[in-house]
């Protein structure tokens, strides 16, 4: 199905250039200002909205803040098409409701990929929304110091059975139900870094920022949205009550908590997977050099057996050539080979034993990664407040 977007800019030129880009890929309608722009999403309720955001008369952050407000377009994703790159220029582009910010000039390649991102992002939280809402419905817990602290074991208890990001992300978005926090999380495992939402979808710009502020403070505000870094877990809170400094307050008191129990266990995961990892590596080696010293020890036995005939036929002659000193030292050697021969089958068996307490011990700490079925931890919703 062919996709509608709206272009909203000034600048003729970039009109054209965005027709050439997108002709044949969607169908485009123009405005020419923001109050064009706002006129045409209420009537054609387009798919995509791409923005300029200097233009005469309302700036685009205004037009993205009134069709952000508007009930008819509040759901299509906005895409801010702007020569400024900065960082503070991309923030107030996304506290305005942008879902993507593109600096101009800009590749057609890269419009249409990230056109096809937000149209994905728009259609999985379409699908979810349903389920968000019942999420809420069912999750409605009294919102008490007490509550919190027990939703607060609950989740460490989840936690600590979680074996994978997917599970723990599934553990760490339902604690914030009941909250009605829309969140957003970044994973910094090992080198990799994993984006998650709690509709399921996340917007290309809010990754940009959890990625640019890992590194900043313990907490960044701006507009109504705060990103809270950990080492190993960043959490963007998209509608914090910044009006209500009581609520503000005790969720600035209360989510670092969640952060901590999250590093933590982020942080054992990673060591249990490079133990496991280790494990089989040893594991590998030692299963090598045992069929290694299997060849060997074949060989050696074989030619064990023929030195020890040959030993025996020189015995056995009525002629010998040998002194009585040289078949003594022939003896002694014989008895050697004999004897490493006993030795290698020793190192034999013990490499078995040594592959049997591997397999033993990747037991042990997979059962340590999952020390109980998911199916015996509560949810949040099964909390008793106390």
């Amino acid at each position: 199905m062919t996709k509608l977007v709206l272009a909203i800019d000034d600048d003729k030129l970039v009109h054209h250039i965005i027709e050439e880009a997108l002709s044949h890929f969607c169908k485009l309608i123009h405005a020419k200002n923001g109050d064009d722009g706002l006129r045409l999403a209420e009537k054609y309720h387009p798919d995509i909205i791409l923005l300029d955001v200097e233009m005469p008369g309302i700036s685009g952050f205004e037009v993205c803040e009134k069709l952000k407000k508007s009930r008819r377009t509040a759901d299509i994703p906005v895409m801010f098409l702007s020569s400024k790159s900065e960082l503070s220029e991309r923030m107030r582009g996304y506290n305005a409701g942008a879902s993507d910010y593109v600096a101009k000039p800009f590749e057609s390649d890269e419009l249409i990929a990230r056109i096809k991102v937000l149209d994905t992002y728009r259609q999985q939280s379409r699908k979810l929304t349903l389920d968000v809402r019942r999420a809420q419905i069912t999750a409605e817990i009294a919102m008490t110091d007490s509550g919190d602290m027990g939703r607060i074991m609950r989740y460490v208890g989840q936690s600590y059975n979680a074996h994978d990001l997917t599970t723990l992300s599934d553990y760490f978005f339902e604690f914030f139900v009941p909250l009605r926090l829309e969140v957003a999380v970044a994973f910094w495992y090992h080198d990799t870094q994993v984006f998650l939402s709690g509709n399921g979808a996340m917007q290309p710009i809010e990754q940009e920022l959890l990625s640019k502020h890992r590194d900043g403070s313990r907490f960044v505000d701006f507009g109504r949205r705060t990103i809270i870094n950990y080492p190993k877990v960043s959490l963007l809170i998209k509608n914090m009550p910044v009006d209500d400094n009581a609520m503000y307050g005790r969720y600035k008191d209360l989510l670092p908590h969640i952060l901590e129990a999250t590093n933590a266990k982020i942080k054992d995961m990673e060591v249990s997977e490079e133990a496991l990892s280790k494990v089989d590596q040893i594991g590998r080696v030692f299963e090598e050099l045992s069929d290694q010293l299997a060849g060997i020890g074949g060989h050696h036995s074989s030619k064990v057996n023929e030195f020890g005939a040959l030993v025996q036929q020189i015995h056995s002659l009525k002629d010998r050539q040998l002194t009585a000193e040289q078949i003594k030292a022939l003896d002694k050697l014989c008895q050697h080979f004999s004897f490493v021969d006993d030795e290698l089958s020793i190192i034999k068996f013990k490499l078995s034993d040594i592959t049997e307490a591997r397999h033993q011990l990747i037991e042990s700490l997979n059962k340590i990664a999952k020390p109980w079925g998911e199916e015996e931890v509560a949810a949040q919703t099964d909390i008793e407040l106390f």
